[in-house]
């Protein structure tokens, strides 16, 4: 974070000093966990019901920290707020307002989120410093706590924005207005908090609405619901996609492997690309981080390089790792919704192609109405690719299992085990070498999976 004052922090958040001299400043991070706090920090106070902030007060302070953000009364110096994350979004907001040369780069959509503004941060980084959220920290907390890791040498700060409802992404717009917007797509994700894909995509193009008009919204050319958005933004649109119309796009697209190669074209010319990231969804996410980086001054020269030196940053997304007795892994298993599984499943038939495959597939969250129909259309889909085994994880993904075994076509098999525990053990007694194993699920450990994999548990 830049240097504040203690007055300054406390003027920013609408807070109180209390014990504490207005003229001593935060030099460090602002960290809500104690144990990362350095000297010069600030230390954020949460409270809660198993574990309250205030209770590691002292810890922070005896680590370096200068004051404590908090609810109430603390010993030792401390900004008295009503509402810390509130807090947290103003100060982030200060910081930015003092940091007029940064560009700000936002970017939503139902999936890829993480992967994308990974891609972008890569490029981006080229130019100069950048700064972006380590994994998927894009809700409330994340995203003010991201910002405030900006400083006065940061150029570009690259935000993901997740969203459970409407106004979620426009709050976040307002914590750190963006310049240059990034619309991924429009699924189903969380379509049980919005309860519609229309809701989504409204609630989606909270992101262009925000951009000044000397702003630019990066849209996926391929997908309708974010092509529409260029109605709602007074930015200039960029259309980067397969679409013939996009102006960044992706021509003669061949997989190998599971690795897409591309010939790049864009006005400032065509190139040939190889992606050396897994799935044929990385095309798509590949050219919107391109479209970024031509807008924020990548030479185009080296973008084609650049976009084939890209590599898999936050874990367990698309993590490609080949064990000592021929077994490839495909670690996807932080989180999954429909459309991402699609992905992944896709990206198992290309890997394995030619070579026995085997999908471990765990629940899929926040799905409402559509859960059951979701799950059905993973198992389908499963069988209809060909893959050879399929594990399903727990009762609630148990539709996986039914809509697979349903494919009266399919010469695969499907097993439904209890927990993670049990998937480990058909692996145990079923894996071979040569064997692809994809991984994935919302969030329910199904790591647990490929933590036993990697770490040679799993072995034939």
């Amino acid at each position: 974070m830049i240097p504040l004052t203690l007055a300054e922090v406390a003027a920013a958040v609408g807070g109180r000093l209390v014990d504490a001299d207005p003229g001593v400043r935060v030099t460090g991070s602002v960290e809500f966990d104690s144990r990362k706090v350095t000297p010069g920090g600030l230390f954020v106070a949460f409270p809660g019901e198993k574990v309250d902030g205030h209770e590691y007060a002292a810890t922070a302070l005896s680590s370096g920290a200068v004051a404590v953000l908090a609810s109430r009364p603390i010993s030792g110096p401390f900004v008295l707020v009503d509402d810390q994350l509130a807090a947290m979004a103003a100060l982030a907001r200060a910081v930015v307002d003092r940091l007029p040369s940064l560009t700000i780069v936002g970017l939503t959509g139902s999936s890829g989120k993480t992967t994308t503004k990974d891609l972008i941060a890569q490029l981006l980084d080229r130019l100069g410093p950048t700064v972006a959220p380590a994994g998927s920290f894009n809700n409330e907390l994340g995203h003010p706590y991201t910002v405030l890791q900006a400083d006065e040498k940061t150029r570009f700060l690259v935000l993901e924005m997740g969203a459970r409802g409407p106004g979620h992404v426009r709050h976040l717009c307002e914590v750190a207005p963006p310049r240059i917007g990034v619309e991924i797509n429009v699924g189903v994700a969380h379509i049980g908090g919005f309860g519609s894909v229309d809701a989504i995509a409204a609630a989606k193009g909270e992101l262009v609405e925000a951009l000044p008009a000397d702003g630019v919204a990066v849209l996926n050319a391929d997908d309708p619901r974010v092509r529409a958005m260029a109605a709602r933004t007074s930015a200039r649109v960029v259309l980067a996609g397969e679409a013939p119309d996009a102006s960044v796009r992706a021509s003669s697209v061949v997989l190998t492997a599971g690795r897409a190669s591309y010939t790049l074209v864009t006005p400032q010319g065509e190139a040939p690309v190889r992606l050396g990231i897994a799935g044929r969804h990385q095309v798509g996410n590949s050219l919107l981080a391109a479209a970024v980086a031509l807008e924020c001054g990548l030479p185009f020269k080296e973008l084609a390089d650049a976009l084939s030196e890209l590599r898999v940053v936050s874990a367990r997304r698309m993590d490609v790792f080949d064990r000592a007795d021929g077994v490839t892994v495909i670690d996807d298993s932080y989180n999954a919704n429909p459309a991402s599984m699609a992905a992944a499943l896709r990206a198992l038939a290309a890997t394995g192609a030619g070579r026995r495959t085997v999908a471990v597939l765990g629940y899929m969250a926040e799905l409402g109405a559509y859960e059951r129909d979701g799950h059905e259309e993973v198992g389908r889909l499963t069988a209809e690719l060909g893959v050879d085994r399929l594990v399903v994880v727990g009762e609630p993904a148990a539709p996986i299992h039914e809509g697979a075994s349903a494919v009266a076509t399919w010469g695969g098999e499907s097993v439904l085990v209890t927990d993670q525990g049990a998937a480990v053990a058909v692996l145990r007694r079923e894996l071979r070498p040569g064997d692809v194993v994809l991984v994935k699920g919302s969030r329910y450990r199904t790591w647990d999976v490929v933590d036993a994999l990697r770490s040679g548990v799993v072995s034939p």
